[in-house]
C-alpha cells in the first residue's frame, strides 16, 4: 500500500477533480416505472421497505429446524445453497434466504447498518411465523449480519454459524500490530478500498467508479484474491447451471458499496465484547474459516475465537474463501450447527 499521506492526497485530488460524480445516482427500485421486475415473494417491513425472500427445504409447518441464510457480497438469495437433499430430509430443515437491503429485489435502505440488518432478519422471521427461536447462517459479508443478530437479538436465536465471516480491521479489541500486519497482507487495491470505506466514506462511490486505479479487488473479482483451492472451486462451478446475478440490478451504491461502508465503517459495538447467548449450552455459535483464505485472514479469525471461547471455531486446512461450495462442506456446517456433529 502507498504511504497513507500519499493516499489521502490522491483521494482528495480525485474528489476535487470530480465533484459532479461524488453523489451516486438514485437506485432503480424493483417494481417502479423503468425499474427491474418483482419476481419473488416479498414482505413489507415496518418502515415501508420490501424484503424479498426465497424458501427451500422441507415444508415450514413440518420442519424441525428453521434457518435464515444471509448471502455474501455481490450475491443474492437465489444463489443455490449446496446442501444435500438427503440432509434436508433427514433432519427436517426449512431454509429461507433473503436479499439484503439494496440487493436483488429488496428495497434499498440508505440507513443500513449492522443493527438494521439484524432487525430485518427478526422481522422476516416474525412475518413468516418461524417461531420465537430460529437459526442464522451468514457467509462472508453476510457474517456481519450474524454478528448483529448476536448483539441485538440474541434471545431470538436457536444457534448461529458464520462461514469465512468478514473482519473489520478497526475493531477496537484487535491488537494494533496484529490488525496492521494482517491489513498489509491484503492486495493493494483492497487495502485502498477498505481504508477509504472506513476513513473517507463519502468518497467511496467516487473511488469505486474512477478508472485510473484499480479499486476493490473483491468487487472486480481480481484473480489474486483466489487461493489455489478457490480456483479449483471455480472450475467445478463452471460445470453447474448458470444463475443470473441480479445483485446490482437496482444500482451498485446501495448494494455492494453500501456493504463495504457498513462492514468496514465504524460499528456501534465490538464483536469481541459480545457475551455468550447460550450460557446453558442450549444452542451454539460457530465460525468456519479456510486456512488459505486471501480475503478473510486466518490470524484475525483465530484471535476472535480466542477472545470468545464460547464460539466453536473450525479451521479448514486447505480451504480458501469458497470452500463451503464443494465437497459436502455445507452439509458438515449445517449438521454441526443443528445437531452438534460433523459428517
Amino acid at each position: 500500500m502507498a504511504p497513507r499521506t500519499l493516499l489521502v492526497v490522491l483521494v482528495v485530488l480525485l474528489g476535487l477533480a470530480s465533484q459532479a460524480v461524488l453523489r451516486p445516482p438514485p437506485p432503480k427500485l424493483c417494481g417502479s416505472p423503468g425499474g427491474p421486475l418483482v419476481t419473488s415473494p416479498r414482505i413489507k417491513l415496518r418502515d415501508g421497505r420490501h424484503l424479498a425472500f426465497r424458501e427451500d427445504g422441507v415444508q415450514k409447518d413440518r420442519a424441525k429446524y428453521k434457518i435464515i441464510t444471509v448471502h455474501a457480497f455481490d450475491a443474492t438469495k437465489d444463489f443455490p445453497s449446496p446442501v444435500s437433499k438427503e440432509l434436508v430430509d433427514e433432519l427436517g430443515i426449512y431454509i429461507v434466504g433473503f436479499d439484503r437491503a439494496g440487493y436483488g429485489e429488496s428495497d434499498p435502505n440508505p440507513y443500513r447498518d449492522v443493527k438494521s440488518e439484524a432487525l430485518d432478519i427478526e422481522e422476516l422471521a416474525d412475518q413468516l411465523e418461524l417461531g420465537h427461536k430460529f437459526y442464522v447462517l451468514g457467509v462472508s459479508m453476510g457474517g456481519y449480519s450474524v454478528w448483529g443478530c448476536l448483539q441485538y437479538i440474541p434471545n431470538r436465536l436457536a444457534g448461529a454459524a458464520m462461514v469465512v465471516p468478514i473482519i473489520n480491521y478497526w475493531w477496537p479489541s484487535f491488537p494494533a500490530e496484529l490488525s496492521r500486519q494482517a491489513f498489509k497482507r491484503l492486495i493493494v487495491p483492497e487495502q485502498r478500498t477498505l481504508w477509504i470505506a472506513h476513513n473517507m466514506p463519502s468518497l467511496l462511490y467516487l473511488w469505486m467508479t474512477q478508472k485510473w486505479l484499480p479499486s476493490s479487488a473483491a468487487a472486480m473479482r481480481h484473480p489474486e484474491i483466489f487461493s489455489k483451492h478457490d480456483m479449483e472451486v471455480l472450475q467445478k462451478m463452471m460445470t453447474m447451471p448458470v444463475i443470473e446475478n441480479k445483485s446490482r440490478q437496482q444500482g451498485i451504491y446501495e448494494s455492494t458499496h453500501r456493504d463495504l461502508l457498513v462492514a468496514f465503517g465504524k460499528w456501534e459495538f465490538d464483536p469481541m465484547n459480545i457475551t455468550n447467548p447460550f450460557p446453558q449450552n442450549e444452542g451454539s455459535v460457530h465460525i468456519w474459516q479456510g486456512y488459505e483464505d486471501r480475503l478473510v485472514l486466518v490470524e484475525l479469525q483465530r484471535y476472535i475465537a480466542k477472545r470468545l471461547p464460547w464460539i466453536q471455531y473450525h479451521e479448514v486446512a486447505e480451504g480458501g474463501h469458497m470452500f463451503m461450495l464443494v465437497d459436502g462442506w455445507t452439509d458438515k456446517i449445517l449438521r454441526s450447527l443443528l445437531v452438534g456433529k460433523q459428517l
